[in-house]
């Protein structure tokens, strides 16, 4: 039987980093997370009541987005 409480192995959750944590990860400065979460332009997090969390693999996908070819590639958001 399985415990409702304990996530399946197909559905296994990524763990949850702090604001300091996750900035060490992007190596960022924590203050630079805060603002690009003011200005939406960062990595999608979690609020766990007043506290802000990120998933690892949200953060590895955040960094794959920001790979660039060349000077005048755009990014994934402007590819034709």
């Amino acid at each position: 039987m399985h415990d409702q409480n304990t996530p399946s192995p197909a559905r296994e959750v990524s763990p949850l980093l702090t604001n300091t944590e996750a900035a060490a990860y992007l190596n960022v400065a924590p203050r630079t997370l805060e603002k690009w979460r003011v200005a939406g332009t960062g990595p999608r997090y979690c609020y766990m009541g007043r506290l802000v969390r990120y998933r690892r693999a949200v953060l590895a996908a955040f960094i794959e987005a920001q790979e660039r070819r060349s000077t005048s590639d755009q990014g994934q958001a402007n590819a034709a």
